[in-house]
């Protein structure tokens, strides 16, 4: 969340797979490859060598494009089955100052978004008076508009070890990244963005922000971050927004990062901490200690927000001295702040492997199970709020289902058609929808496409 589908992680993904064809001249990747041809990385070729030409003074160019389907099949808060697609263009450009101008390990990156399209979770599987917590179409969301999503500079020093980036990027690019090869949100990207949504902005929002990272070892690092807490960065019509107003503080996430190669395989270990310094409301009581629903009075307010993460990958198998194939398994947690956030912890696991069958080297298999808990104080308001308002019948309009539990699952088949298209079909089991018991069970068919002009 490679992935390059745009969604956060997945564009630092394919950044380094570009780099890492950038390093070798683009020679054995591309280098004059025509378009179409099933071998190159980009569907259009390698441009009649202009291309590698370009990548090797410092040029290098994407345009990237993720689709997803995703289909009602059972269930759901309403059975009327349909399908719903979602999308996103993704332009970008990354610069090597080094061989542009000269500065000594220093890079630029600028991406350009346009999100397009419906999403199946919205009014057939959540009931839309509460919404739900994970997304059948993860593509979906954040406005489907037009963003500026990187405008970064990237400076290394002591061999290195040091790295500064700065400019306007989203906490998921560096922090709690995690792939996004899965359609369902609950198993693509930065989790943390996904529960504290209000103020960590992932993919494709950008903001502010500030990273410093130092390698303790050559497979342990640290880094700490900075980014505008501004919710008008959310807004349909401030995708290139520049400006500061609407500022209402700053998020500050650090992390440690352990990369081993266990047994000659790679591993990715992270733990992290974050911490907002603006305000925040209580979901529940007022400033009285009174649920607020009941008393009118308005919520208590909490002068900061905080939670942890943990993020596990790892692969434990290999086909013979081919490391590209093999079993790999993973598991993401998260714990947040319960007096000021709907959801107090998340926790995933699963397991992909790639190249299944030796006629099928390139292709994927992937499953997946995931748990989204809602606070009690959460859920509590919700029914203080039904008994302010002497609603209790949950087929009326005006009530507003309490939520607990929502569980997760997707099993995929990624189809690698060429190195620059991948198609993965995949089912989808939700199990209480948006928490809401009074929801049946769901089951989603989808498939996502992702390719590389």
């Amino acid at each position: 969340m490679p992935d390059f589908s745009f969604s956060r992680d997945s564009a630092i993904s394919a950044l380094r797979t570009l780099g890492g064809c950038t390093a070798l001249g683009l020679a054995t990747c591309a280098h004059a490859a025509p378009a179409f041809d099933s071998e190159s990385p980009y569907m259009l070729g390698d441009w009649n060598g202009t291309r590698t030409e370009l990548a090797e003074k410092g040029y290098d160019f994407k345009l990237d494009y993720t689709g997803e389907m995703g289909s009602n099949l059972h269930g759901g808060y309403d059975h009327d089955r349909t399908a719903r697609y979602s999308d996103q263009f993704g332009l970008g450009t990354h610069l090597d100052l080094q061989k542009i101008l000269g500065w000594n390990d220093a890079e630029f990156q600028l991406t350009i978004t346009k999100r397009s399209g419906n999403n199946i979770s919205n009014d057939r599987i959540n009931d839309p008076r509460v919404g739900g917590f994970t997304s059948a179409q993860e593509v979906w969301g954040r406005g489907q508009t037009t963003r500026l999503t990187q405008m970064w500079y990237q400076q290394k020093f002591f061999d290195q070890k040091l790295d500064i980036k700065v400019g306007r990027f989203g906490e998921g690019e560096d922090f709690n990244s995690f792939p996004c090869d899965f359609q369902n949100l609950a198993f693509c990207g930065s989790q943390v963005g996904n529960w504290v949504g209000g103020i960590w902005y992932n993919w494709p929002v950008s903001q502010w922000a500030l990273r410093v990272k130092y390698h303790l070892t050559p497979e342990l690092y640290a880094q700490v971050g900075a980014y505008e807490q501004n919710p008008s960065n959310l807004d349909r019509g401030n995708g290139f927004k520049l400006s500061g107003s609407g500022t209402q503080g700053a998020i500050l996430p650090v992390e440690l990062v352990w990369t081993p190669k266990l047994n000659g395989l790679p591993g990715e270990y992270r733990a992290g901490y974050y911490y907002s310094n603006a305000k925040a409301s209580d979901v529940y009581k007022d400033r009285n200690d009174q649920p607020a629903a009941l008393s009118g009075e308005a919520y208590r307010s909490a002068s900061s927000k905080h939670g942890v993460w943990l993020g596990v990958q790892q692969q434990v198998t290999s086909i013979a001295s081919d490391h590209s194939r093999g079993l790999s398994l993973f598991a993401n947690a998260t714990m947040h702040d319960k007096k000021t956030n709907a959801i107090d912890n998340y926790v995933q696991a699963g397991l992909t492997y790639k190249g299944p069958f030796d006629a099928r080297a390139k292709d994927d298999i992937g499953f997946a199970l995931a748990r989204v808990h809602v606070n009690p104080a959460y859920r509590k308001n919700a029914e203080a709020s039904n008994r302010a308002n002497a609603v209790y019948d949950y087929d009326n309009s005006a009530f507003l289902p309490p939520q607990d539990t929502e569980y997760s699952a997707e099993l995929y088949y990624g189809v690698h058609v060429a190195n620059w298209l991948t198609v993965r079909p995949n089912l989808q089991y939700i199990r209480h929808p948006g928490g809401v018991n009074d929801v049946d069970d769901a089951l989603i068919g989808g498939i996502k496409i992702q390719s590389s002009f």
